[in-house]
């Protein structure tokens, strides 16, 4: 079983993992065996990214590249494949996400959310399953999100995006199941990382945030949950142990999206 889920020898690209969630599946990746490429656009970024890679013990390839841009993208892809090889596993984790009220949110800012979470996925998907077709095999893995199936306040964009690259998720394996390419998603539930450590600060009074009493009351596990809980479902997912698992959306998120909340 062990060597169901080992990734040793293979080339996984996991875009905006220079911290985060986008860290931690990386890392996992390493861990199993794989050798770990990644972008950002800030040179600040990525001199972080790469002391926590090397901190971490492993050493990462890191580029530069505006997953939007499909002629960096193109870029991108031919230079690791020159210098680490042909992509085996890919990661769309990039994205961002504006909590602004639809009436007020501007047709920009919109389409900012819909481009970094949305089509950036289809422009590195596209860009690396020509590769994954000449080698026989490949692994896509979306990070989607609980909005893929919820709607709330102030994310339609972000609802949107996620909602679309679940579709994305799911066409990609229709289209490609045949080639030996998996296709799937991760999504995430709420996750303590730094980008929602204002959700959870101590008011002072002492008592929680309000939001974070929300979710503690609406996750059966009674917790967020930490970048670490993705690692697991992220390498089975990229390894031979989910050779016929396609067009999936895993959702790691502590029974959120299966529980109606306590009664008032």
């Amino acid at each position: 079983m062990n060597n169901s889920f080992s990734l040793s020898g293979k080339v996984a690209l996991v875009t905006g993992a220079a911290y985060g969630i986008g860290f931690a599946i990386a890392e996992a990746f390493a861990k199993a065996g794989a050798k770990i490429c990644f972008n950002c656009r800030g040179e600040q970024h990525m001199a972080d990214a790469l002391a926590a890679y090397k901190q971490k013990g492993i050493e990462a390839h890191g580029y530069f590249c505006d997953v939007t841009d499909e002629q960096q993208v193109s870029n991108m892809i031919q230079q690791i494949e020159q210098e680490a090889g042909i992509i085996d596993i890919l990661v769309n984790n990039a994205g961002i996400i504006k909590r602004i009220p639809m009436t007020e949110m501007t047709l920009e800012e919109w389409k900012q959310v819909i481009d970094i979470d949305l089509t950036a996925a289809f422009i590195m998907s596209k860009a690396v399953i020509p590769g994954m077709i000449k080698k026989g095999h490949g692994k896509i893995i979306n990070v989607c999100s609980m909005m893929s199936e919820l709607g709330r306040e102030t994310v339609s964009a972000y609802a949107a995006a996620k909602g679309g690259l679940k579709m994305l998720t799911r066409n990609i394996c229709s289209e490609y199941g045949a080639y030996n390419i998996q296709c799937n998603g991760i999504g995430p539930g709420y996750i303590a990382t730094p980008q929602t450590a204002p959700l959870r600060q101590t008011q002072p009074d002492g008592s929680r945030h309000p939001f974070d009493q929300f979710i503690i009351s609406k996750t059966p596990a009674g917790r967020w949950g930490t970048p670490e809980d993705l690692m697991g479902p992220a390498v089975f997912l990229a390894s031979d142990a989910s050779d016929f698992v396609n067009g999936h959306i895993l959702y790691v998120d502590g029974g959120i999206l299966a529980y109606i909340g306590k009664q008032p």
